[in-house]
């Protein structure tokens, strides 16, 4: 009887004792809303991933970067890929971890003018009005302010900012609504400069671009195994062809990481977007800006 029962025990501590993968992770993509279109452009990855690490993956699709944050704290979602803005929140207000760095080449900023224009340096542009990506964007917005203020000028008060779609201010540049436009450089190059039919690429002029921004990356809730994380990145490092692969096979908005590596990270990468959030007057980046 006493062996029964020790045997009974055994099986109840070993059954209470399996790890949370046993019923498979949960994954959320904060730029992605809906199941299907996370199943299109992230789905080849999720495959890759899974072969692998072999662990399960399962889609959690989020309807915005709070609701990211939200998932987290109640630990129904266990690993999120987001950018380097989104992730210094997400650290703040859940603990989550680096797993990976998912680097995205020619990632940086710039500041833009008309090449006739008579603004040759961002000094030129205080009192005058200029355009940024959405608020909150990295590369949009936190990114172009930090800029404008390592030329000594300040993006609150020494310019009238607007905020548009990176096409919006690429026409407004050009109609001189705005005096320059702050940009993901590659992103307006490939996306909307290359594509303007109307005027040639030489109609334009970077007076000032930043240096490479900190990667998106794939960030683990603080209830996860922190052995799992480890083995789980291991895994990914050592598979990484395949995985970056599966990225880059889908076209679309995952374009901007053809080229890319999977690069181990510290927390400490991202303490210039830390800064960044100061600048434009959110020292304690504690919320999402513009969400």
């Amino acid at each position: 009887m006493r062996i029964a029962t020790t045997v009974a025990a055994a099986a109840v501590a070993a059954a209470v004792a399996l790890p949370a993968a046993a019923e498979g992770y949960k994954l959320a993509i904060t730029d992605v809303e809906g199941l299907e279109q996370l199943q299109t452009d992230w789905g080849p990855f999720k495959a890759a991933l899974e072969a692998a690490t072999g662990e399960s993956f399962e889609f959690f699709p989020v309807s915005s970067r709070t609701a990211a944050v939200e998932a987290l704290r109640a630990e129904r979602v266990d690993f999120v890929i987001t950018g380097p803005a989104e992730y210094v929140v997400i650290n703040k207000m859940t603990n989550a971890t680096t797993v990976i760095g998912l680097s995205r080449p020619d990632y940086f900023c710039g500041w833009v003018v008309m090449a006739d224009s008579d603004i040759v340096r961002l000094a030129d542009l205080k009192g005058r009005k200029v355009a940024m990506d959405d608020i909150g964007s990295t590369s949009g917005h936190l990114c172009p302010s930090q800029l404008l203020a390592d030329y000594g000028v300040d993006p609150l008060n020494d310019v009238e900012v607007v905020h548009a779609s990176r096409a919006v201010a690429h026409e407004a540049l050009k109609r001189g609504d705005v005096a320059a436009i702050g940009i993901n450089y590659m992103s307006w190059v490939n996306g909307i400069r290359n594509k303007d039919e109307n005027v040639p690429p030489g109609s334009f002029r970077v007076i000032a671009r930043s240096g490479d921004l900190p990667n998106d990356l794939l960030v683990a809730g603080a209830h996860v195994d922190p052995a799992a994380v480890e083995e789980i990145r291991t895994e990914m490092v050592g598979d990484k062809d395949a995985i970056i692969a599966a990225i880059v096979s889908v076209r679309g908005d995952n374009d901007k990481y053809r080229g890319m590596d999977l690069i181990p990270i510290d927390d400490k990468a991202y303490d210039p977007v830390r800064a960044m959030y100061a600048t434009i007057g959110h020292p304690e980046y504690a919320e999402f800006v513009g969400e």
